[in-house]
Parts: C-alpha cells; structure tokens; sequence
C-alpha cells in the first residue's frame, strides 16, 4: 500500500530501504506563505537504529502491511531466543533475544500475547497496558524512612526488579505498566 508524506501517522511501519521502520515522531508544520516541512522519525524494527528525515509533501512511501496474532510464550532456548505457539494454526516460532528483551521481562511462562507479522516473519511483542505479578523477594523497609515517595527494590516472579513503596511485601501481587516498567499500584484480588 502507498501513501503520500502527508498521510503518515506515527506508528505506521514503512518499508524503506528494504529494512522495516516504524513511525514515531512525525510533524507537518506550514509556516505562513512558506510550503510544507515534514519532518519523520523512525526505528527499524529489525535494528533498532532511529533516522530522521525530511521527506517533500508529495514523496509516496511504501506502507507495510502488518498482522497481530494471538500467540502463547512458552520457553526461552539455552541461546536467548523466546519461543512462542500460534494460538490458531499452533505452530512454534522464535523472536531472537535482541528484538523482545525488554518486553519479555514483564511475561511469565504460558502467558498469550499478541505478536506482531510482516509477511508470516514475527517482528514484535505488544503487551496490555498493564500486567500483574507476585513478589517474590523484597527489601526490608527501614524504621522510620516515611519521607513521601520512598520506595524500594522488589523481584518480581518474571525475574524483573522494580522500585515499589515500602509498604509491598512478599507474596503480594502488584500491577506494573507495561509502557514504562514501573509499579502502579497493589492488585486487588
């Protein structure tokens, strides 16, 4: 599919320079009698490199057609690969280590989330906004450190550490944001 540079959205992913690249900045600015900047933004899903470029209003881009599967984790391999199984057709496939690193620190074994195809090739994990986990291992909260906003380390069942108020203990389960990594709030149960 083609669009123009003034159809671009940010998180569309483009085929460009025969490397995937997902939108995420873009502006269109019109200053006065001037004619048009645009100014874009991407990463490479496959890389991770960012690049920045300032395309003209009539330039035609090639816009990847992308597909979200529900697939279950179920192991990660000896070399760091993650291993997931397609929900539908139950084939076995890999993201390499590199590519869901950050993510997967957040999902536990057996758990389904949506993974992202170009052309039947697994190219990313999106998670719910939120995930809940148990604490495994906490500090222990010192006497009187009750200034506002004090927080301590904590383990999670994933094997993340996270930052949370000192009222956490182990065996409780807290809801993490996804986006940012960071403890939300208690889970009610």
């Amino acid at each position: 599919m083609q669009a123009r540079a003034t159809e671009l959205r940010k998180g569309m992913v483009l085929i460009k320079d025969n490397d995937l690249q997902q939108i995420t900045d873009y502006s269109h600015a019109t200053p006065g009698n001037l004619r048009a900047v645009i100014q874009v933004k991407t990463r490479s899903l496959n890389s991770g490199v960012t690049k920045s470029f300032r395309p003209a209003a009539g330039d035609m881009f090639e816009v990847a057609y992308l597909d979200k599967k529900p697939c279950q984790y179920l192991y990660q391999e000896a070399n760091g690969h993650y291993v997931y199984m397609d929900q539908e057709t139950f084939d076995q496939f890999f993201i390499p280590k590199e590519q869901a690193e950050e993510k997967m620190s957040l999902v536990k074994e057996s758990q389904v989330i949506d993974v992202t195809f170009h052309e039947e090739t697994p190219i990313s994990i999106d998670l719910p906004t939120t995930v809940t986990l148990e604490v495994v291992w906490a500090e222990m909260a010192v006497k009187g450190n009750t200034a506002t906003n004090v927080k301590k380390e904590a383990k999670v069942e994933t094997g993340r550490m996270v930052k949370v108020p000192l009222h956490i203990k182990e065996g409780e389960r807290i809801v993490i944001n996804t986006d940012t990594g960071e403890f939300q709030k208690r889970a009610q149960d």
